[in-house]
């Protein structure tokens, strides 16, 4: 068989011959803006050809710094397929991190969004590598800024050579981006993705059993671009030729249901929070979501109430995946077996709330104090993986060592698996609830919490004991905040008949919101940290 190269040009150059009419619709600062993939492999060309001219070559590392756009969308393709490497930065990070990741990748150039100058220009003065800003806006002069030298996006694409051309033999081993993951302790570790891996994850998202991403699809990514890029499905719906709706800066529910509706998007993708929020929003909107053929919800597990509730009430399915930024991400989705289907509804919502299946492609092992977990859906085990898509080292970081090990990847993830190979999230390590010598998974509590009728949000953490080393303490965000004088005792009777006795949580604690990280995601440190001694002091 040929040696042929998996590089992100063949999927560019798929859409150029075969898709120049399908669409991108971006919404952007002044409006709806839409062209179609001839026009966005034009533009992407012309962005090569000015970083060319910019002194941009093969490995150098460029950032962006930018929401969900048709500006993005070129990037993904411009920077990689001229055999450079696409760095998504995180917007929500601490400046901190955000100067810290810059420095740490040596980017040299970097395109970002007018809206967020202000926050670049705080940290300019801390970046070592940066030779360049690139603008991204849709006006034609450049507004005041501090930042020096910065060049307009749009007159570097006037400038730019359409018919630039793509190298035909670029190495599929190369890097192609990278991003950092948004570290709860310590500086952000980045992951660098190459050629070979984003092409196999991109047939990965097209197959029936896991996204089944087709060129009939209407595509919106709600997760940011510049997180885990996008769950790799600008570059699938590019290649397959499915039709894009990129949300722009920050959208809120209202924005994303009425393009749903507007835009007839068949599947869009976002983390629990989204979904929670839009949930809500779509009982008082009540806008058309009949063209839904799926919402994929990841990047921290989704509560059952929450999957029955747009299975139930809207008649969405809801694919339930899992994945991490040092696999690319995906690692499990959550689609039933064929014979499964016949089982009793309730059976049903209790696999879906799953992390689902194992895609293919991927090596795993559960792993727990005495070995391989049996598949009994109780053993507890650290999730292990490796695979064409996997990640085998953190850029040049000593942390490596601590995660690496053996040819496997350790996720730091504790879950079980089931007779049928489902996997089900338990906790992470280190937010596992150690009481009297036995674990208490955070995460299950809180599922079971969020489907109490008056629970908004939920969050477990554990919480030094002078008796038991560590209890469950509870933070629930009520949905009537009226009502949370008498709710204490309610909730924990609701939890009663769920769990053994010693699981239930030692108290409740009622905020008005939960702290959460850049991605979405409870800052249990935050609260661990604050609540440190809730059940030792006197």
């Amino acid at each position: 068989m040929e040696n042929f190269p998996l590089t992100l040009r063949s999927l560019f150059e798929r859409s150029q011959s075969l898709f120049p009419k399908k669409e991108v619709v971006s919404r952007t600062s002044s409006g709806i803006h839409r062209y179609t993939y001839a026009d966005f492999g034009r533009r992407a060309k012309q962005l090569s050809s000015s970083l060319q001219t910019l002194g941009v070559k093969a490995g150098d590392r460029i950032a962006t710094f930018a929401w969900n756009h048709h500006w993005h969308l070129e990037a993904y393709f411009a920077i990689p397929c001229m055999e450079a490497v696409l760095h998504t930065v995180n917007i929500r990070l601490p400046t901190e991190h955000i100067a810290y990741i810059l420095n740490h990748a040596e980017d040299r150039f970097l395109l970002l969004d007018e809206c967020l100058l202000p926050l670049i220009e705080k940290i300019q003065d801390q970046l070592t590598t940066i030779e360049g800003y690139i603008l991204i806006t849709d006006k034609k002069e450049l507004p005041p800024t501090s930042l020096h030298p910065i060049y307009l996006y749009e007159n570097m694409i006037e400038s730019g050579d359409p018919s630039f051309e793509y190298a035909s033999n670029i190495d599929e081993s190369a890097p192609a981006g990278m991003c950092y993951t948004s570290a709860t302790t310590g500086n952000p570790k980045g992951v660098v993705y190459s050629h070979r891996g984003i092409y196999l994850h991109s047939l990965a998202i097209g197959l029936a059993d896991t996204l089944g991403l087709s060129e009939r699809d209407i595509v919106m990514p709600i997760v940011p671009m510049f997180h885990v890029n996008a769950w790799g499905l600008p570059f699938a719906s590019v290649w397959f030729g499915s039709k894009q709706v990129l949300p722009g800066p920050a959208p809120t529910p209202d924005i994303l249901l009425r393009l749903i509706a507007d835009e007839k998007v068949t599947i869009a993708a976002g983390v629990p929070t989204v979904w929670t929020a839009s949930l809500k929003v779509q009982e008082a909107l009540q806008v058309d979501l009949t063209s839904l053929r799926a919402v994929v919800c990841g990047g921290s597990a989704a509560p059952r109430s929450l999957i029955e509730s747009y299975e139930q009430r809207l008649k969405v399915p809801f694919y339930h995946a899992y994945g991490l930024t040092e696999t690319s991400p995906l690692v499990t989705v959550s689609r039933l077996k064929s014979y499964q289907e016949e089982a009793l509804m309730d059976e049903q919502l209790t696999t879906r709330a799953t992390q689902g299946l194992l895609v293919p492609g991927l090596d795993m092992r559960i792993v727990g104090p005495r070995g391989d977990v049996q598949w009994n859906g109780q053993e507890m085990g650290e999730i292990l993986l490796r695979g064409p898509w996997v990640a085998t080292q953190y850029y040049k970081d000593e942390r490596t060592q601590e995660s690496f090990q053996d040819g496997w990847f350790h996720s730091g993830d504790i879950a079980v698996i089931d007779q049928e190979g489902f996997v089900k999230l338990v906790d992470r390590v280190k937010d596992l609830v150690k009481s009297g010598g036995e674990w208490i998974s955070s995460l299950d509590l809180e599922n079971a919490l969020m489907a109490h009728s008056n629970v908004f949000e939920a969050c477990v953490i554990g919480v030094p004991h002078p008796k038991w080393d560590e209890r469950p303490l509870a933070f629930v965000v009520l949905k009537d905040a009226a009502l949370q004088a008498g709710d204490k005792d309610d909730l924990l009777s609701f939890l009663t008949d769920k769990f053994t006795k010693w699981w239930i949580p030692d108290d409740v604690i009622f905020l008005h919101e939960i702290p959460r990280s850049s991605v979405g995601k409870f800052l249990k440190r935050e609260l661990r940290e604050q609540y440190h001694t809730y059940f030792t002091a006197d």
